[in-house]
């Protein structure tokens, strides 16, 4: 199975699951290293999660899958935080970052940089804001490669 359509599957039934129990389902990935696949579920709430919401949302995605069958081959599957420096994937994310330290890169330059790492001033839905050093960054969001959250040495 694809992994887009892999991810398609567990995002249907563990978004619902994870809301309805005050989770985020953050990210899903499935992903062959080594002769090894790997389903991996990244999921968030507000404070954090712990080991515990760890095993209850993993026994919740297990019985699912052996329910639905989807996946032909063996495979291992993890679920955990998504980290410190946790992805930003859907505008929601970004918003949710305004205030914080992160870094972006984007498909060309701006500003003579494909690279931003600094406080997210602002995000309207279009364009992010950063603040790099003393100088403004504005990124238009659709050129935004990947984002994430960044920890501050």
């Amino acid at each position: 199975m694809s992994a887009p359509k892999m991810k398609s599957i567990v995002e249907s039934f563990a978004a619902p699951y994870l809301e309805e129990n005050g989770f985020e389902l953050v990210d899903v990935e499935y992903v062959r290293e080594s002769s090894n696949w790997f389903l991996r579920v990244y999921v968030d709430k507000e404070g954090g999660i712990d080991i515990d919401d760890c095993g209850r949302i993993s026994e919740f995605i297990s019985a699912k899958l052996d329910e639905l069958d989807p996946i032909s081959d063996a495979y291992f599957l993890e679920v955990s935080s998504p980290g410190a420096e946790r992805p930003l994937k859907k505008a929601e994310d970004v918003a949710k970052a305004v205030g914080e330290h992160v870094f972006v890169t984007t498909y060309e330059q701006i500003d003579g940089a494909k690279e931003f790492e600094g406080r997210l001033e602002g995000f309207d839905g279009d364009t992010l804001t950063i603040t790099v050093g003393r100088r403004k960054h504005a990124i238009p969001y659709n050129k935004v490669a990947s984002a994430r959250l960044a920890i501050v040495f």
